[in-house]
């Protein structure tokens, strides 16, 4: 890969586009305004108002590196080490999952069912798995006067999941610590919802997804086990121990996943209602349990 000195923004744009394009990256316009925004450290929208505006060899070879990186299958948010999410940007590294639109689905889910007047008594909300965070931030920050508390069993995840609720203005709100699933929730602590976006890709089916995600993003946050239902079936199973009389569990599942985890819920024994919720594709993202 070469580029020529004394190139303009939109010059460069151009032939990024055109490039990314032949090694069939998605998205290629927007991944090189992305990358270059991220090298001249400034928004998309300056790179039109500046579109004349030639780059300097340092920056033209700051910005050729954040090519090759992208070429090789790395995923944006993890070059740029940012990902929006909800009305947030999140720092992510690849010790965590990246955030998806998809996972909205959960928030919105969850939010109707945390009351948003003061005067009301405040509810317990625990998020299993938290990776970067971005559930519970983003519950946090719309329904302020509830109580929240984060896990996640990779401590440099829990670590930043943390700084990302600092970054936003919720260090105090929200309590993170690492534990695998349960296994350091004290066995008196019940809370009003439990969410969790757990591991749900069948382990065999990991190797064939794009290399965006096996290459890259951590697999203990993608492998569910031989059917994708390993976590689910332990999240289901040990949720009511700690969760308060008719409170609710929320899980994210895969899109093809909704008659399988309706039988582990029902088969349980522990839950009395059991809704499917779809994300903006369609999809049945989000299953919604209601404690016995």
């Amino acid at each position: 890969m070469t580029i020529e000195p004394e190139w303009t923004i939109i010059k460069l744009l151009k032939w990024t586009e055109s490039y990314l394009d032949s090694h069939d990256i998605d998205s290629p316009r927007m991944t090189a305004e992305i990358l270059l925004a991220f090298t001249l450290q400034t928004k998309r929208i300056n790179l039109y108002l500046q579109h004349d505006k030639p780059l300097s060899h340092d920056e033209l070879t700051r910005f050729k590196m954040l090519i090759k990186r992208r070429i090789s299958r790395e995923p944006v948010a993890y070059i740029t080490g940012s990902k929006g999410f909800w009305t947030f940007d999140l720092e992510v590294t690849r010790d965590v999952l990246i955030p998806r639109p998809d996972t909205e689905c959960m928030v919105e889910t969850a939010l109707a069912f945390l009351p948003d007047r003061k005067t009301d008594p405040p509810k317990r909300i625990l998020d299993l798995g938290t990776g970067s965070g971005a559930i519970i931030i983003s519950l946090a920050s719309e329904r302020p006067s509830h109580e929240y508390v984060a896990t996640d069993r990779s401590p440099a995840a829990a670590i930043l999941a943390a700084k990302n609720a600092v970054k936003n203005g919720l260090g105090e709100k929200i309590f993170f610590f690492c534990s695998d699933w349960f296994q350091g929730i004290h066995p008196q602590q019940t809370f009003d919802i439990i969410v969790s976006n757990p591991p749900y890709i069948p382990t065999e089916t990991i190797a064939s997804l794009a290399p965006e995600i096996n290459r890259f993003e951590p697999r203990m946050a993608l492998d569910g086990g031989y059917d994708g239902l390993s976590d689910i079936r332990k999240i289901i199973h040990a949720a009511p121990d700690h969760m308060k009389p008719e409170g609710y569990l929320l899980l994210e599942i895969g899109f093809d996943q909704m008659k399988p985890v309706s039988e582990i819920a029902g088969d349980s024994g522990f839950y009395t209602d059991i809704e499917f919720i779809q994300d903006d594709a369609g999809h049945h993202r989000v299953v919604r349990l209601k404690k016995s």
